[in-house]
Formats: structure tokens, sequence, C-alpha cells
């Protein structure tokens, strides 16, 4: 459920900046295909392109709002107004509290 963007030492790393363009994706817990699974090394990660995943999220999320990279590390935050290709995706599920925690996102069809 981590939100990656591109660039940093590797080809991806952490968000920290909110609305980040560079947005890549979020870390897929159980992928149903896995593109490129002979990628050997010390820090592989399968993200996301297409369908449900959980995301990490700061605040309060409710069904149909759109997430977009938050200044915390890894962590998403609702924006339904957010610029071109900001978008990480669209909430299936609530988040009911103000802190940090995870809820289901459609990846892929915003």
């Amino acid at each position: 459920g981590t939100v990656l963007v591109f660039g940093g030492d590797a080809e991806v790393t952490t968000t920290n900046t909110k609305g980040n363009t560079r947005v890549a994706g979020v870390v897929s817990t159980n992928p149903a295909h896995l593109m490129n699974s002979n990628l050997e090394g010390e820090h592989v990660a399968a993200i996301a392109l297409q369908g449900r995943v959980p995301c990490k999220a700061l605040g309060r999320v409710a069904k149909g709002d759109m997430l977009v990279t938050s200044a915390i590390p890894g962590y998403a935050i609702v924006n339904n107004t957010p610029g071109v290709g900001s978008v990480i995706g669209k909430a299936v599920g609530d988040k009911l509290d103000d802190g940090k925690g995870t809820v289901e996102v459609v990846v892929g069809r915003v």
C-alpha cells in the first residue's frame, strides 16, 4: 500500500511531495499478474498498474474520492480537484478517522 513516485536513487522511491505528478503507483500486496517477475535485487517492488489495491492514506476518505501523493512519505491524501497526472486512484472504500491508515483504491481507471 505504499505510494511511490519515479525518481530518487533508484527507479522509484516513496513520495514526499503533495500532489506529485511523478506518481508511479502503489505497491501491490497480492498481484493477480506480476509483470517482470524475473527481476532480481534487494528492493524489487510490485507496483499496481490496474485493479484494486490497499493504499496508505492520511485523513478521512470517502468512496469515490480521488487520492494523490502526500508530503508524508508513502502516503496518499484526498484531492477531488487534482492536477493532471497526479491521481493515484479512486477510493472504493471509506476511511473514517483523521490519522494514518489504509483504504482500498482502484488504479488504472479514474
